[in-house]
């Protein structure tokens, strides 16, 4: 068993699993890949962002679009295609499933599930944040540190968060599948926020970054309590300072309600950094396009890379770039930082 991949109880390399099976539903035509342009925008002397323009997903089906029929609603993670399921873990008693997004724009966009149907508004548990770092440390190569070998998780939470589906999930893709070669001057957003955010509290930013958001370092080989300890302070800082920007951070505030998070929220964990931004809405129109132009905005935000899909979107931003700060400023909170 590789040495990576021992937390997991796999035979082989997860990256070996995830390429395999990729291929294979795309050869069967079990999933839908949508290639899609790509183009680097920088925010002032601030972080660059991937755009990517992608017009097949236009007519994509959403998981969350309410349907005329009465019943149970869809769920995708429930009985997954054989095609599409990579596999379960760990290997003894598993508690999650990976399976391949059905809609991919990027190459081995993958996903892990509890097996349980679990609400994707409660909080996460230590069981879903240490199968997610397992599975990022078993994707990085630990002979060759180069960024071609890191993996990037998100969860997105909440009405405004960008989440498609209610059944418990986090999503991954790889640094090597996300940049291209237009990608040569960006960077993970994540890895940029290492600047103090509180004179006590492991809390950093980014500060030329237009939206709230925290990070906290993770170190060594965490446990679940470790990482989940560190998760339950970044939803605190996120709320905290979202709701009550001018005052000290509120460590008792209460960041859960009736077993379901208070508020909206995209988190990013890479096997370096776990992060957070709160939310306010989803969706912000291009200016000057009207409402029809509504750019919806996940837990990629914090990887620096988000996506259209009409035309004039995509023109629209590569000629005027300036205008992507007060987008990414609209659908979150403003910057905060406690001295």
């Amino acid at each position: 068993m590789p040495e990576e991949d021992m937390g997991l109880g796999l035979a082989e390399r997860l990256q070996t699993l995830v390429s395999r099976k990729f291929q294979q539903a795309y050869h069967n035509k079990a999933l839908l890949f949508s290639d899609t342009a790509l183009h680097v925008l920088r925010i002032n002397q601030g972080p660059s962002f991937q755009l990517r323009y992608c017009p097949a997903l236009a007519n994509k089906p959403k998981g969350n679009e309410k349907t005329e029929h009465r019943g149970p609603r869809f769920d995708p993670f429930a009985d997954p295609s054989s095609d599409l399921l990579v596999t379960s873990i760990p290997s003894r008693d598993p508690s999650h499933i990976l399976v391949l997004n059905k809609f991919p724009v990027i190459h081995n966009h993958f996903i892990i599930a509890t097996k349980d149907n679990k609400p994707q508004t409660g909080l996460l548990e230590p069981a879903d944040l240490s199968m997610t770092y397992e599975c990022l440390r078993a994707w990085q190569n630990h002979q060759d540190h180069s960024d071609s070998q890191r993996l990037f998780a998100f969860f997105n939470s909440g009405e405004h968060s960008g989440a498609s589906q209610v059944h418990r999930h986090l999503q991954f893709l790889s640094m090597e599948d996300m940049s291209g070669s237009d990608s040569q001057d960006w960077k993970l957003l994540i890895d940029r926020m290492i600047v103090p955010a509180h004179p006590q509290l492991p809390l950093f930013h980014d500060p030329s970054c237009p939206f709230l958001h925290f990070s906290t370092p993770i170190e060594g080989q965490p446990s679940a309590e470790t990482l989940f300890s560190k998760y339950h302070l970044l939803l605190k800082a996120a709320l905290s300072a979202g709701s009550q920007p001018h005052e000290q951070l509120n460590e008792h505030i209460n960041v859960e309600r009736d077993g379901e998070t208070t508020f909206s929220y995209n988190l990013a964990i890479t096997t370096d950094r776990m992060a957070i931004c709160p939310r306010s809405h989803e969706a912000v129109a291009v200016p000057g396009l009207g409402q029809e132009s509504s750019v919806a905005l996940n837990g990629t935000i914090l990887a620096g890379t988000l996506m259209v899909k009409h035309e004039q979107e995509w023109n629209t931003l590569r000629e005027k770039p300036e205008l992507l700060e007060n987008m990414l400023a609209s659908v979150g909170y403003s910057p905060a930082i406690w001295d």
